[in-house]
């Protein structure tokens, strides 16, 4: 697996898996979607709403797990400054805001009919906003800096300051009175949700990881292409392409 840490590796690796992530991304969706809006049945107090779940939920648990991903891969760049590692953090900013901001406009859709209005300052869903706010921070400080080594190094050490958040986001429900619902999925034991919503729900967690997968590795390989541009190999690659 070491020599896949190598960018020219890594790049060659990423080109082969990503059509049949894709591939496996459209089956996913598209089952997910279809159990999601034709076969699971209304809830009793939600009605035809709770549809909107199968988008929300996957698109919050996303913007979380990408997040820690991203810090992660932070963490790595400041202890052992490895360049898939500044590569991958640089790529996950922005799809995991693009992830944040779905959680946030579909939960607003949601929010409407179950509470009476778009928007409430619900610990919840302030600290998702927050962590909104951290991924166009991270953003905005890499493209701050010429030097991709130094932006690397600072957009790591905002990552794991802003790491704290995440713990909150997940705990927020049980640790204040708050109007968002507690843990269905996540609790330890059995879920307390039911199997015919269950399914299509975890089907779309899926497809919503594989989506994030397929993305990452391409925009990985775009950035391995611009950061290695003046090697051999890059050379070699682009005249085959």
């Amino acid at each position: 697996m070491y020599k896949y840490a190598a960018p020219k590796n890594f790049y060659a690796l990423a080109g082969t898996l990503v059509p049949w992530l894709a591939g496996i991304t459209v089956v996913l969706l598209v089952t997910g979607l279809y159990l999601g809006l034709f076969v699971a049945p209304p809830d009793y107090q939600q009605g035809e709403t709770v549809r909107i779940m199968f988008v929300h939920v996957p698109a919050a648990w996303m913007s979380m797990f990408i997040y820690v991903l991203m810090a992660g891969a932070g963490a790595m760049v400041l202890s052992w400054q490895v360049k898939l590692a500044e590569v991958l953090a640089s790529v996950c900013a922005p799809i995991g805001a693009s992830f944040t901001l779905l959680a946030l406009a579909s939960g607003s859709l949601w929010g409407k009919p179950m509470w009476g209005t778009w928007w409430a300052w619900d610990a919840r869903l302030t600290s998702e906003l927050i962590l909104f706010f951290l991924y166009l921070g991270v953003m905005a400080l890499r493209a701050s800096i010429d030097d991709p080594r130094r932006a690397a190094r600072a957009c790591a050490i905002l990552a794991l300051v802003g790491v704290v958040n995440i713990p909150i986001i997940h705990f927020s429900v049980e640790w204040w009175n708050t109007l968002h619902q507690p843990a269905s999925v996540s609790k330890l034991g059995k879920p307390t949700i039911h199997i015919d919503i269950l399914i299509p729900l975890l089907v779309m967690l899926a497809a919503f990881q594989t989506f994030f997968f397929t993305v990452v590795l391409m925009r990985m390989r775009n950035d391995i292409l611009e950061r290695e541009r003046e090697t051999q190999w890059v050379s070699e690659a682009v005249k085959r392409a």
